[in-house]
């Protein structure tokens, strides 16, 4: 009686413009796999690239047969090309790393070894220093210190995307419909065993990093996905400025009355008007960012658009994810 096969490790990557760090990335992921053994893939997900990056991974897709393109109509953002990688992976294992080499690929076998130990379905690679500008260091904490608060699934600590999967979990991730999406507290949400692995992270070695914008409208999304405390906020706020008004409105009748203060009415009013505008407008940008998230849900788009898939092994075909 033959053994069973080996476990099939899949390795996603998504690429936006990485074209002068794939080269020594393939050669630390080979590396890496090497040292796995047993049945792998790579995933590369191009999100749109126009720096010749679709062209570098068509050649080894279709020369390499553990080797596979995704390539995308478009530039959809990260989130949703990991999302594709991850709808494309047919690993038992799934690792899910970024292309600019700040996340090590000799890291992957400790994880596979420690998920064995543990008996876990996810192990995250949580950081313990980062070579970056301390603006970058000072903003990344302070947006993981406000998820551990605010946050209703459990805190990783300063965990980012790099973390390995087991296909259940996979499974589980693949399942959920939303079309904003927060990779990272998604998978912290699905529950399983999770164990973290600790790490530096090194700096870019190429290519451009996310905009401040960019990290800004992540940080949003991932408030609005996974806490309802801006929500009770506002409501609170709402009832601070209704009892600071009133009572304000108290003081200016009693020292109007006691002949103290000599400011015309239309002052105060402007003053008031100021301030509850103000909290209305802070209100319904709040409320608005959650209606944003059921109105994206209401048009049922597709989470995204495949181009093409290329493969030594397998057609190329047109795909839509829903």
């Amino acid at each position: 009686m033959s053994d069973p096969p080996s476990p099939l490790v899949s390795v996603v990557v998504p690429v936006h413009d990485e074209r002068a760090g794939l080269p020594e990335l393939h050669r630390q992921l080979r590396e890496a796999l090497e040292r796995v053994g047993g049945r792998v893939e790579v995933v590369y997900v191009d999100d749109g690239s126009r720096d010749g990056s679709t062209e570098l991974i068509e050649s080894w897709a279709t020369s390499e047969p553990d080797v596979v393109l995704v390539r995308l109509s478009r530039n959809f953002g990260l989130e949703v090309a990991m999302s594709a990688g991850l709808d494309h992976a047919r690993g038992d294992w799934v690792a899910l790393m970024h292309a600019d080499l700040q996340d090590p690929p000799e890291l992957i076998p400790q994880m596979l070894e420690l998920a064995g130990e543990q008996r876990a379905d996810v192990v995250f690679a949580r950081r313990i220093g980062r070579d970056e500008s301390a603006l970058k260091r000072g903003l990344a904490t302070g947006f993981y210190k406000l998820m551990e608060r605010l946050s209703r699934v459990p805190y990783q600590g300063q965990a980012g995307d790099f973390r390995l999967m087991s296909r259940r979990v996979v499974d589980t991730i693949r399942s959920m419909p939303e079309r904003r999406r927060f990779l990272r507290g998604m998978v912290a949400w699905a529950g399983f065993r999770q164990v973290p692995i600790e790490y530096r992270r090194a700096g870019r070695a190429t290519g451009r990093g996310a905009s401040y914008p960019e990290l800004y409208r992540l940080a949003v999304e991932a408030l609005t996905s996974f806490s309802d405390v801006p929500l009770n906020l506002v409501t609170w706020l709402g009832i601070a400025a209704a009892l600071t008004s009133a009572v304000a409105a108290v003081a200016l009748v009693v020292l109007a009355l006691a002949s103290v203060v000599e400011a015309g009415f239309h002052v105060w009013l402007l003053v008031s008007v100021l301030f509850l505008g103000g909290v209305q407008l802070i209100s319904v940008g709040i409320v608005g960012r959650y209606l944003a998230r059921v109105h994206a849900e209401a048009l049922e788009r597709p989470l995204y658009v495949v181009d093409r898939v290329v493969s030594s092994r397998t057609a190329t075909l047109p795909e839509l994810r829903r």
